[in-house]
């Protein structure tokens, strides 16, 4: 019971800091309306159409993605800062396991993460994506599993960096490429042999496709099938956790 009130505690710590900061809250959807009107119909007005939807519905999963992947990683800070005002200290000596302080603050900012991305998920009505309940009720748990391998990564280099100017770059050097070379933007069906290997070994890629499996519907000719996508999913959480619940533990 000790280690489910140390998870639980170190989730609502979480939550409640990203509720308390309203810019946070609302830059997670100003930035992507940005993204989808202007990005959206800048570049669509030059990219081939789809019969079946405009180039805003093309890219809106992937704007979803672009959300979940900058809150999960970013979020990472919040170690460097417990690090650096002592707090960490004192979550590392409670009596609680390494592994259940990780799990805490993974589901703590997974849980951030997905608010923003239901954020995000909301304001599909105003580029004609019909967002209803049961859209809602299978894309909710599909970011859940979005987020957790994301967050991992985040905690993970977080874990092992002392410095906030090192966090930042290195996350920008993460961040980018992997949003970039996910097909969140364009198609890659058409793209050079070898960047397609360098996509198709990118997870967000999956991520990216199973979102437009689930929001477009039939009318989106999948890169795979969203049982595919699902597990490759799953795997990437399943190792991403190992890896972070490794190094956190080796923090003294």
């Amino acid at each position: 019971m000790s280690e489910l009130r140390g998870i639980y505690s170190l989730l609502l710590r979480e939550v409640k800091r990203y509720l308390r900061e309203r810019t946070r809250i609302i830059s997670s959807f100003v930035q992507p309306l940005l993204w989808l009107i202007i990005f959206g119909a800048g570049l669509g007005s030059v990219m081939p159409s789809s019969t079946n939807f405009s180039y805003q519905e093309f890219i809106f999963p992937g704007i979803i993605c672009q959300t979940l992947l900058f809150t999960s990683m970013f979020m990472g800070i919040s170690v460097i800062w417990d690090r650096q005002f002592g707090f960490l200290k004192e979550i590392l000596v409670a009596p609680i396991s390494r592994v259940s302080i990780f799990i805490g603050k993974m589901l703590g900012v997974s849980t951030d993460s997905m608010i923003q991305g239901t954020i995000v998920l909301m304001l599909g009505f105003l580029i004609g994506v019909n967002i209803n309940l049961p859209l809602i009720v299978k894309t909710i748990p599909l970011m859940f599993l979005i987020t957790v391998g994301l967050v991992c990564i985040g905690l993970t280099l977080a874990s092992v960096m002392n410095s906030l100017e090192s966090f930042g770059t290195i996350m920008t050097f993460v961040n980018l490429p992997m949003f970039l070379l996910s097909g969140a933007l364009f198609p890659v069906q058409n793209l050079p042999s070898w960047l397609q290997w360098v996509v198709y070994i990118n997870p967000l890629t999956y991520a990216v496709d199973a979102l437009r499996i689930v929001i477009l519907g039939d009318e989106y000719v999948s890169l795979f099938t969203l049982q595919f996508d699902m597990i490759v999913i799953i795997v990437f959480d399943v190792v991403m956790i190992l890896v972070g619940t490794y190094s956190f533990s080796l923090r003294k």
